[in-house]
């Protein structure tokens, strides 16, 4: 089987990486710079794992990289669609992008072909970009399918060669044959729907986790009012049989990125043009953007005035595992203290060097010791392993020994050093 995957950023170069171990692989992607990149072994984004693999399929001859659609698209059984949706400040995303690149391989595809897209596109987005191939293309034999990445960033190779199941939406019995035979080099678990199902899947999935975490959160922050420990109420709902030990619920710090927001919105949207009421889905966002304050409003509450005030940020990208910066919660949270009139000195493992426009209100660190060094207050906000090696000496540097740790990430015996004043997310502790 050959295949061309189309569009090169995270999901893109997992994909191709991944497949090219069984696969032929052709990847596709339009921007000149990120194809040379890649020609060299150099993936756009870090991903743990990623550029080795690159790599070595490249040195292996089974993964070739290419602005040329013609060159990819031609003679290609299966074509995976694999273009990042972008998503503004509001979570609501771009699928037109995603639409023109389909459109543009539409007279390259050959009889026979199956188009896969992967993309996070909204419910109904197959069947218009079916609909469009056939209506401008009305003899030619081509099918669509869906299937929802799955990726985690951070573990993504891990997660794509391992998938506990993977939602697969067809047409017909010879695209579920010939899915069969892709997906089944990577899970043994292939959930078989229609189209329109594995999408709306993809968004219900997301919006349930989304739910989850506003749900908790808004929990944890009554426990902090009430007295109550809310990993002690998380370990009460988890031990009862209807919810489980593997629940989507730990209170902590909001949720950022915008992918499961997106998803969201998506929903949202659906229920409106649909005329139908949907007030739990209209909620969350709105709830999660109320728990972005929890590190504001303890910082003020623990140290008053913010104005002067030098804050040690450790974590900067969205997640652990991957240098992205776009939508983090922390380097919103770096804006906002700015705006506070305080210094941030920051450390994240993954940034060597912060854009431009980031430079003008953050001090990038080369260690936690750098960032640490005379602050007022720490702030964990990406949960990078290394920091849970931070020692009371590293503390000791502080000038001032407030700490907050939505996640309760510090290790205990840091959490409480003689003098400090420890916040977590739904703990009474101060």
């Amino acid at each position: 089987m050959r295949i061309c995957v189309l569009g090169l950023w995270h999901l893109g170069c997992v994909t191709a990486a991944c497949v090219a171990e069984h696969f032929s692989t052709w990847a596709c992607d339009p921007d000149p710079a990120t194809i040379a990149d890649l020609q060299e072994g150099n993936p756009p984004i870090f991903e743990p794992g990623l550029q080795d693999l690159v790599r070595s399929q490249l040195a292996a001859g089974r993964l070739v990289f290419t602005t040329s659609i013609a060159e990819a698209v031609h003679n290609a059984d299966l074509v995976w669609v694999t273009f990042d949706t972008p998503v503004d400040e509001n979570d609501v995303a771009d699928t037109e992008v995603v639409a023109r690149q389909i459109r543009n391989i539409f007279s390259y595809l050959v009889d026979g072909a199956l188009v896969l897209i992967s993309s996070q596109v909204p419910v109904g987005f197959t069947a218009r970009m079916e609909a469009e191939f056939h209506a401008a293309f009305p003899h030619r034999q081509v099918s669509f399918a869906y299937s929802p990445e799955n990726l985690r960033l951070g573990k993504s190779l891990d997660v794509f060669r391992g998938s506990e199941r993977i939602i697969i939406g067809v047409r017909n019995a010879a695209d579920r044959s010939r899915l069969g035979t892709l997906f089944g080099k990577f899970c043994g678990c292939l959930e078989w729907m229609s189209v329109e199902s594995a999408e709306l899947t993809k968004h219900a999935l997301n919006a349930f986790l989304a739910n989850s975490i506003a749900f908790i959160n808004e929990i944890a922050t009554l426990a902090e009012y009430a007295g109550a420990d809310a990993k002690e109420v998380e370990r009460g709902l988890k031990t009862d049989i209807r919810i489980g030990p593997r629940a989507y619920l730990n209170p902590g710090a909001p949720f950022g990125g915008g992918t499961l927001g997106r998803d969201v919105s998506y929903l949202a949207a659906l229920a409106i043009t649909a005329d139908l009421a949907a007030p739990l889905l209209n909620a969350i966002n709105p709830s999660n953007t109320a728990h972005k304050d929890w590190s504001r409003r303890k910082l003020r509450q623990l140290l008053g005035n913010l104005e002067g005030r030098t804050i040690a940020v450790l974590g900067l990208t969205y997640k652990p595992g991957t240098n992205t910066l776009r939508r983090s919660v922390a380097v919103e949270l770096c804006q906002w203290l700015t705006r506070q009139g305080a210094t941030v000195r920051a450390y994240d493992p993954a940034i060597r060097k912060l854009p431009p426009e980031l430079q003008k209100f953050i001090r990038l660190c080369n260690t936690i010791r750098d960032a640490l060094d005379s602050a007022d207050a720490l702030v964990i906000a990406t949960e990078w392993p290394e920091f849970q090696h931070i020692s009371c000496d590293d503390l000791g540097s502080m000038r001032g020994r407030v700490i907050a740790d939505p996640n309760r990430f510090l290790k205990p015996q840091v959490r409480h050093v003689d003098g400090s004043i420890y916040a977590a997310v739904g703990s009474h502790a101060g």
